[in-house]
């Protein structure tokens, strides 16, 4: 079911919250695309409009967004590993890879939704996201029909909106952890991964990859462009927040070298931000150790 126009025209933040409890998640891909038509094609006085906060939509804690009943939801460290040199390990790959991008969906959507009263160039980049994010997840549907499969026949976890509902409460650490340190460990593993497709022929498979690489560098750059706004507005040293934000030994856990240091420069990120994710990956690696050894 598309946007009413009355919504779209009237009350973005109400739209995004359509889209964002919309269970299906095609239909929450075409709302995405809709919304972002909607804003290109907007004048600068719909726009405005728009982004007047009418109260029809309430910021509120989502213990889960909008989501279809499968696929089931399980710990990570249950899910099988996927060997890409059988079909049945390739299907899941794409279910896996699916998954993250309705998930991103519907995280880049939030960031409209639950951070009001950001400039308008904010919500542009992110409803970009939001959309793009959409067709990369209709990419890997179409590729799993196209194996007999479908999005929901296996299971995933529930990593990404974890992230979501720690970060809800503001931008700053949303924008810090979410596209600086989830989204951007999809820069680090895709090139490797999109090798060993074309090693075992699966073009189809390897250019949709490749596709939502190239995009995700974006969009791990919108998440640098607006980390840095607000850390300026609140006259704050970047970097010095992002250590911090760090030292948290949960989100520390998503740093896995090797890092692909060309594209997180490409993306936004700078020489001393990269050496902070090393330092702060190995720190995290020998706390890891110390606690092993203290529980043994």
């Amino acid at each position: 079911m598309s946007l009413a126009n009355s919504v779209l025209t009237t009350d973005i933040y109400l739209a995004c919250e359509q889209a964002l409890l919309c269970a299906d998640p095609q239909t929450k891909a075409t709302q995405c695309g809709e919304l972002y038509a909607f804003w290109m094609n907007a004048s600068e006085h719909e726009r405005n409009a728009a982004m007047i906060d009418s109260g029809a939509s309430v910021v509120r804690t989502l213990s889960k967004p909008g989501r279809p009943e499968a696929p089931e939801l399980v710990e990570a460290r249950h899910l099988a590993k996927r060997a890409l040199g059988n079909l049945n390990g390739r299907i899941a790959l794409i279910h896996s890879l699916a998954h993250i991008e309705f998930n991103a969906i519907n995280l880049a959507i939030d960031a409209v939704y639950r951070f009001r009263g950001m400039p308008a160039e904010y919500v542009e980049d992110w409803l970009r996201v939001a959309s793009e994010e959409g067709e990369h997840f209709m990419l890997l549907h179409h590729r799993l029909k196209s194996l007999d499969s479908w999005y929901g026949q296996l299971p995933a976890h529930d990593g990404l909106w974890d992230m979501a509902r720690s970060t809800d409460h503001d931008v700053l650490v949303r924008m810090a952890l979410v596209p600086r340190i989830l989204e951007a460990r999809g820069l680090d593993v895709a090139p490797p991964m999109i090798d060993k497709l074309r090693h075992l022929k699966d073009e189809v498979t390897a250019d949709i990859l490749l596709r939502i690489y190239t995009d995700e560098i974006t969009h791990v750059a919108v998440g640098n462009r607006w980390f840095r706004f607000v850390c300026e507005q609140r006259k704050l040293d970047g970097t010095v927040v992002f250590q911090d934000l760090l030292k948290e030994g949960a989100n520390s856990a998503y740093l896995r070298s090797p890092f692909n240091d060309e594209a997180r420069l490409q993306a936004g990120f700078n020489e001393e931000e990269l050496d902070v994710i090393k330092q702060m990956e190995l720190e995290y690696k020998q706390w890891q150790k110390l606690k092993a050894a203290s529980a043994s």
